[in-house]
Formats: C-alpha cells, sequence, structure tokens
C-alpha cells in the first residue's frame, strides 16, 4: 500500500487532464471549496488538482502531531500516486506554508508557486497554542467567530452571506485535527529556508489581514529574491481569493 492510499484523503481533479498540474491547498478550517471562486478560470488552463487536508472535508484524522514537513510530504505523496513528475502549487495561509516548504527542500517538483495569506514565520507560537487548546475542549465551534472576523473584513461579513460556507467549513473541521495544525503553525520558521526557493513565486496579501500583514509576505518576497514577486490587494482580509475574487483571478493571468 502506498503513502497516499494510507492516508486516504479526499481528492478530486478538473480542468484539462493533458495540461501542466497544478495542486491547490487550502487554509486551516477550510476544505477545497474554498477555491471554488477561482475554479473555472484555472480549469481552463490546468489539471487542477484539489485535496482536502487530515480531519478536513471527509479525509480522516491522521495521528498527530503534525509537522509542516510531513502535511507537504502529504502532497508528494498525492503526486506520486498520480504519477505526476512535477506540478505548480497554489496554497492560503497553511496551505501557503506547505507551498513554501515545497519550493525549499521539494523544488525539483515544483514548477511555480503562489501563495497567499501566508508567512514563514508568525512568531505568535503561544496564540496558536491557546487556540489549539480551545478547539480540543470546546470544539472547533468556539473559533467560528473569531475566525471569520480575521478571514473576512466587516464590509465583506456584513454584505456577503457566503461567509456562512466558511463557517461551517470550521465547525466541520475535527477538533484533534485542528488543533494540531493550531500547533504546528506556532513552531513553523521558514525564514532561513526562503533563499532555497527557486520556482517563480506569486506572493498575495490582503492589505487588511490581521492574521498574516502584507509584512509577512514583504518578509517572505526579501528571502525568496528575485524570482518572487509582491501583490497586495486592497479592501482584502485573510482569505483574499474569496473577498477579491475578480482582482485575485486577474493576478493569474488567465484569462
Amino acid at each position: 500500500m502506498t503513502r497516499w492510499e494510507q492516508l486516504g484523503l479526499e481528492w478530486r481533479e478538473s480542468g484539462h487532464p493533458d495540461a501542466p498540474v497544478l495542486v491547490l491547498g487550502n487554509a486551516l478550517g477550510c476544505t477545497w471549496g474554498m477555491w471554488d471562486p477561482q475554479l473555472d478560470v484555472l480549469n481552463s488552463a490546468y489539471r487542477v488538482i484539489r485535496y482536502n487536508q487530515r480531519g478536513h472535508g471527509e479525509s480522516p484524522v491522521e495521528p498527530g502531531p503534525y509537522t509542516l514537513a510531513g502535511l507537504a510530504e502529504d502532497v508528494l505523496a498525492l503526486l506520486d500516486h498520480l504519477e505526476v513528475p512535477r506540478a505548480s502549487f497554489m496554497g492560503s495561509s497553511l496551505g501557503g506554508m506547505i507551498g513554501l516548504w515545497l519550493g525549499a527542500h521539494a523544488g525539483a517538483r515544483i514548477d511555480g508557486l503562489t501563495v497567499c495569506g501566508t508567512s514563514a514565520w508568525l512568531g505568535q507560537e503561544q496564540r496558536e497554542l491557546a487556540r489549539a487548546a480551545i478547539a480540543r475542549e470546546h470544539g472547533t465551534n468556539e473559533l467560528v467567530s473569531p475566525t471569520i472576523e480575521r478571514w473576512f473584513t466587516p464590509y465583506f461579513r456584513e454584505w456577503h452571506a457566503e461567509t456562512a460556507v466558511y463557517a461551517a467549513m470550521i465547525a466541520s473541521t475535527d477538533d484533534e485535527a485542528y488543533a494540531w495544525c493550531e500547533e504546528l503553525i506556532g513552531s513553523v520558521d521558514l525564514r532561513a529556508d526562503l533563499s532555497a526557493i527557486a520556482a517563480p513565486t506569486l506572493v498575495v496579501a490582503g492589505a487588511e489581514d490581521p492574521a498574516t500583514p502584507p509584512e509577512h509576505s514583504e518578509a517572505i518576497v526579501s528571502g525568496i529574491g528575485d524570482n518572487a514577486r509582491l501583490v497586495v490587494l486592497p479592501h482584502a482580509a485573510h482569505l483574499a481569493n474569496v473577498e477579491q475574487a475578480e482582482a485575485f483571478n486577474e493576478l493569474l493571468g488567465l484569462d
């Protein structure tokens, strides 16, 4: 049995079967549905592979604790399962951290990177540990309200009913898996790894993101060097691909 078969994570593909492969990595508390605003555009140019991380959607819970390397190796196991030697990767938040790890440590398999609302080092380990404790003691439903406040600006929350979809994603995430991911996020420090990323990298920040403010994205671009570029989207918080979907899609250059 292969590593991917052992994991049993949910995955699906769309787009053109003979096109270049793009893997999408989700934020903590999100299923692959977070990429729905991009899917039509991406399907026009890629063989798009989406998967749900451990304990998200219908994916089973792999016993923890988790490491960033372990979650990134889940992606490599998926590529091996599909017999895909190289792919591009687009990730948000925790998915962006996974993308940075892949670019630095599995660069021979990464053609290009897009990361959004992410950080190479949050420097907030105690905060993440506190959220992990809440997930374990009270369940992820207790984290829905403060998380939605970080993910979307007040205007978007007031005028866009689809925030309820994202609230449901958070609440449906397995409590232990969520906690293990929070602990992982608090320990991540990729600052020394960034210079090893050779793939062309687009780094996207929401101008009003309280979770990973634009200076975190600036640090990523500075650490990677000339093959990275930064775009800050106005009127967007943490999930900029959702809140400013049209502007985000334009950045992909696929229209």
